[in-house]
Order: C-alpha cells, then structure tokens, then sequence
C-alpha cells in the first residue's frame, strides 16, 4: 500500500530549520495542537494538498548530528535549508554529506530571502561549489527560494516534496511485522517509560510484542502526534509508545508483532552480538556520561566527535538519569572525566568526586557544555590532523597511479596535496593527489563531510579503511 513522506530538515545552525518546521506546523495543523506533544514524540504530520507528510523534529544545532543522521536513516526525503545571507556553512556541508551517504532524495530551501543581506546567487554558487548541481544550473536538484519567517515560497517548497514523494512511489506492507525508528525516549515517575517514534512498515498495534536492540516490551498504549489515543497506527505516523520494560536508545530500530515466537526468533538473530568489554588505554580519554533522557545522552556522545583531539575516546558507562555516587566509583576506576547534560548530581557523588579528584562536568545548555569539553579536551591533546577515510577502491593500481573513493573526516582537503597513509594507527606509506572529484566534478577542494573521489599517486597500494592524513 502507498504510505505518505517522512521529511527531515537539514543545514546549519540558525539558518532557519526550527523557524520553518514552525511555520508549517502552526499553518497545517489545528488549533488544538500542542507543540510540547509533538515535541516529546519528535515528529509531527501535516496535510498538503491531500498528501500527508511526516516532518521529523530533530534539533538543529552541531551537538546533535548523530541525531540528525537518525533522522536521516528514517526520512524518504530530506529539505536541505541554506540561508541567502550566510551561505554554505560547516555544518551544511555536513548535511550535504549525511544525504550524500545516505543517497536520499532531497530539494533545497533557500532562506531568509526577506533579509536586506540576502545573496541568491551566491549562495547557488557555493552550493555548486559544495556539490549540490541545482536545476537550471547543470543539475536536477529541485530548489526554492522561501522565507520561513513570512512563510514566502514555503506552499512551493511543499508542492516539490509532494513531487518528489509521487517519484519516490512510496510503499509499505500491512500485514507485516510492525517496523519503525525510536527518535525521543523518555522516563517519568507517572507514566514509566514513554517513547516517540516514526512507524515505516506494517500496523503497530496495542498488544503487541515490541523491542529493540537494547529493550523489549508489550505494547499498553499509542498515542499520535496530537496525543490522541488509538489502537493501531499506520506508516508513516509518528506515534507515542508506553509498553517498554527498558529505555530504548534514540535511533534504534523497534519490531513489533502479536507473535511471541517470530519476535523472540527475530529479537535473537538482532541482538546475537555481545556487549564490547571495556579496555581502556594510558592515553586515552575516559567518560562517563550521564544525561536526561536517551535523546539527549546521544546529543551529548556528538559534543565528543565535535571537539578537537588525538587520544582515543573510551565511554565506560553511559545512562539517563542524576548523577550518582556509583557513577563517581565507575570513573574513580578508570580515572574518567563525568559528563552531565541536563541532568543533577547527587551531595553523595559530590562529596566522593571531591575526595577522589574527579572531575565533573554539567551544564542544561548544550553550547556551555560544548566549550567547557572542549576547554577540558584542548589542554591534554592536540587538534586532529586533517584526513579521508577511503571507502572503497577502483579497479588495480596502474604503476603508481590508483582510484579510490572516500569520505572527508576533516577538511579542508586541496587538490594535488601529498598525503601519509595510515592503517591502525600505523602510517604505512605517502602519495599524492593527482585529481579530486566529488559528484563527477573536478574540485579545487573538498571541505569536511563531503565524499569523493581520488586519482592518486603513491608507490604504496590504498586499501579501503585506510586513512589519508594531510599535514597542517
């Protein structure tokens, strides 16, 4: 059967995301919607012309990209947002290579267009120069001009996703198990755990089985995005499920269905790898991480990949909840750095950290928490090298000449730059760049995130896994 959109929002920070998902909420749904609803369950559903579209309400800023890859794991298609008086950003740049890797389809909406500074064709340009080839600019990527403060050109923005959606041809399967994606996860002392997901395959129903990797349950009751009660939900609704034993992790896959035998066949062939057992080296940095929520503990993992550093990241316990006295012992044990987002710490673990010299680090705002790991971070280790994961590799070596293709782990990467190539954190050989590409198109150069493709030149043979790394 044809089932309706899932749309994530995508681009820099402040460039407009939160402002658009906004407008198109406070313009397509009822009165009665409350925003905290769709807020807690992480997406919400709107009406267009007689198509439904689920937009998914992840945050925006940098600390959440492993939240914005959730979104991007679960969307059919994505709004890459770009605002005319900033241009192409880092964190844009980001965007285009989640999309990129996920090989989703995506339009583009060009904002604040109402601004005295707003540079339309600048912008075009840095999107070509990013790899983004717009219509009527040697491409086929569909793009708006809008302002999502006046709501200019966003009914046109949507006119392109019902357009892409009707190419997509999006289907789903009624009578299979209930398959779908948690995006919040939350605990209180009322209603136990509550968890917010996007449903992608079957019927979701009150009474079934349901788990995920790392939690299982029975279904007692799913609400929808308005928080209306209902008995079964449909792809592509965002719904609200109580039923977990566990907290679920945000991004996970869930699997529901009334059959106990097929769940707990397919439960073990899902969950049959073991837990890593925690090994811990001299030089690397350990954590504890604490948090309020799931949502917000995988907002917290993403502060860490952002911040600048060499030694190796080692979480030896992560959960949601206050900070406790045991959580104290666990990093006295390891000699870990506690991290706390949004969450408290108990008098108790106070007073251990104080006799045990260990640090604790706690903020509910996730930029002052960003600068103080960071801050933390940046006295013990240096800034990371510039480098390419090689993903995959091209044919056989013509003498020294060989194709590979890659992802920028951090940029920017030049044209004709020598490079030292590393495996394991051994370097194993040297090369050149003798021609850089990204979308079939030659570049000067390719800024972090962006995937590309590589003539190089090196007496040493490229293997995929192996890292290109670039001197400063």
């Amino acid at each position: 059967m044809k089932r309706s959109p899932i749309i994530v929002v995508m681009g820099h920070v402040d460039h407009g995301k939160t402002t658009l998902l906004d407008y198109i909420r406070k313009t397509n749904l009822a009165s009665r919607e409350a925003g905290g609803i769709t807020q807690s369950i992480g997406a919400y559903e709107i009406e267009h012309k007689e198509l439904k579209m689920t937009f998914i309400d992840t945050p925006g800023h940098q600390a959440f990209s492993n939240m914005r890859r959730y979104g991007a794991r679960v969307a059919d298609i994505a709004i890459l947002i770009v605002a005319a008086d900033d241009g192409v950003e880092p964190q844009t740049k980001e965007a285009i290579g989640i999309i990129n890797a996920e090989k989703m389809p995506f339009v583009v909406a060009i904002n604040k267009i109402d601004k005295s500074n707003a540079n339309i064709e600048k912008t075009k340009n840095e999107l070509l120069q990013a790899g983004v080839l717009l219509e009527k600019y040697g491409g086929n990527i569909s793009w708006q001009e809008i302002s999502a403060k006046t709501g200019e050109g966003v009914p046109e923005l949507l006119d392109l996703l019902s357009l892409t959606a009707e190419v997509e041809d999006l289907k789903y399967e009624p009578e299979e198990e209930a398959y779908g994606i948690i995006l919040r996860s939350t605990k209180d002392d009322r209603r136990g755990i509550t968890v917010g997901g996007v449903l992608k395959n079957g019927t979701l129903k009150t009474g079934q089985n349901i788990f995920t990797k790392t939690a299982s349950g029975k279904i007692k009751q799913i609400s929808d995005f308005l928080g209306g009660k209902t008995n079964e939900a449909s792809p592509s609704s965002p719904v609200s499920i109580i039923g977990f034993e566990e907290m679920p992790q945000a991004g996970e896959e869930f699997w529901a269905s009334f059959d106990t035998a097929r769940m707990e066949e397919m439960k073990a062939k899902k969950i049959k790898e073991e837990k890593p057992s925690i090994e811990t080296a001299n030089d690397s940095l350990n954590l504890v991480l604490k948090s309020d929520e799931t949502a917000s503990l995988e907002a917290l993992k993403t502060i860490i990949l952002h911040t600048d550093f060499q030694a190796p990241v080692k979480i030896i316990q992560e959960g949601v909840g206050n900070i406790t006295e045991n959580d104290v012992k666990n990093a006295a044990a390891f000699n870990a750095l506690v991290l706390g987002f949004k969450t408290k710490t108990d008098k108790s673990a106070l007073n251990l950290a104080k006799t045990q010299k260990i640090n604790i680090i706690e903020s509910p705002i996730v930029y002052e928490l960003e600068k103080e790991i960071k801050g933390y971070i940046q006295k013990a280790a240096p800034k990371e090298m510039r480098r390419i994961e090689i993903l995959k590799t091209f044919g056989t070596p013509k003498g020294k000449e060989q194709i590979v293709g890659g992802a920028v782990i951090l940029g920017p990467i030049k044209n004709q730059e020598q490079f030292e190539i590393w495996s394991d954190k051994r370097k194993i050989g040297e090369g050149k760049i003798l021609n850089l590409q990204s979308q079939k198109k030659d570049l000067p150069q390719a800024e972090t995130g962006v995937e590309v493709g590589l003539l190089v030149e090196s007496r040493d043979p490229i293997k995929e896994k192996n890292i290109l790394i670039f001197p400063s």
